[in-house]
């Protein structure tokens, strides 16, 4: 199967690229996702070896700061079972899991952000299924192509 490229979004104040850096191997489990489709995705069609935007959201500018690769493929969210944990689902059953989750480890954090902003006004990027209106999932396809633009974008020497 032909690698796939995916953009994963986070709040940097809940973990940033900062803190993927710090981790043990620079690795981490990419968990609390609780969206049907994003955890179809982190379920059945996130491989090992795909790459990952890393996307800083909420906070401006939001921006892609970083690409990862995908380590282990989707295997059950263990804190839909942790009463403590914010991401805790009394309706989970361990025989039959709800929510899923991947590793990534990080390859590189880019030079400079590349923002929404830039996404947009980038013509090769326009179809980005980040600039649709109501694009709001946590975890998004991105085509070989837009992979591409996004990793020489944040290439570049901040200016």
């Amino acid at each position: 199967m032909a690698k796939q490229y995916w953009l994963f979004k986070s709040e940097p104040e809940a973990y940033s690229i900062d803190d993927l850096a710090k981790e043990p191997g620079q690795t981490c489990h990419w968990d609390g996702i609780r969206n049907y489709q994003a955890r179809n995705t982190l379920r059945d069609k996130i491989k090992v070896g795909d790459g990952v935007l890393f996307y800083h959201s909420v906070k401006k500018p939001m921006a892609v700061v970083g690409v990862c690769e995908v380590v282990r493929e989707g295997y059950p969210d263990h804190t839909q079972f942790d009463a403590n944990s914010k991401y805790y689902d009394p309706k989970s059953d361990p025989d039959d899991p709800r929510w899923y989750m991947v590793d990534i480890k990080l390859v590189e954090k880019f030079l400079r952000p590349v923002t929404l902003e830039e996404i947009k006004e980038t013509e090769a990027l326009f179809d980005m299924f980040l600039c649709r209106k109501g694009a709001r999932l946590s975890v998004q396809p991105v085509t070989a192509s837009e992979w591409k633009v996004i990793r020489r974008l944040g290439k570049r020497k901040p200016e």
